[in-house]
């Protein structure tokens, strides 16, 4: 099994949520919170902030935490060749945007970083973290533990 921890970013303002499009590497892209792996020997506060500003040029302060999701992918449910199952603990955090631009990714694995209304969001092609992240922006569950998120539609792994 392959294991990855992930720190993401919850910016909500005014009714929108900061979206990043991922550059798919096979398959169809989808939208996404920015954030991504935190680096051996990083902590994962500094990697949400690191990501926010790699991922769509603006600098970012972290408000809290929202709460931990690790979740199983089985092998089936991969795109990549030789898919193992796949384990991604994601601490997520709740960050408010305090400067910079937004701009694409260079290089990167994003693109189009976008301000998008909340009421859009069950429309998009999305991955399964932005549901995670906006419902524990919404219920600040006391343990920091957010419920399975069904997987289906439009929302991917």
């Amino acid at each position: 099994m392959s294991f990855r921890l992930a720190a993401y970013a919850v910016c909500v303002e005014d009714g929108r949520v900061l979206l990043v499009r991922d550059v798919p590497r096979a398959g169809e892209s989808h939208w996404s919170l920015p954030g991504g792996r935190v680096e051996h020997a990083e902590d994962p506060f500094d990697a949400v902030i690191r990501e926010v500003a790699e991922e769509t040029g603006c600098d970012a302060v972290v408000e809290r935490l929202l709460g931990v999701d690790s979740r199983v992918i089985p092998a089936a449910e991969r795109h990549e060749p030789n898919p193992l199952p796949h384990q991604n603990v994601g601490v997520f955090y709740r960050v408010r945007i305090t400067g910079g631009s937004l701009r694409p990714e260079p290089d990167g694995a994003t693109a189009d970083p976008l301000w998008t209304p909340i009421s859009d969001v069950a429309r998009l092609r999305r991955s399964s973290l932005v549901d995670v992240g906006l419902d524990l922006a919404r219920t600040l569950p006391a343990t920091g533990h957010v419920a399975t998120v069904p997987v289906g539609g439009l929302v991917q792994h």
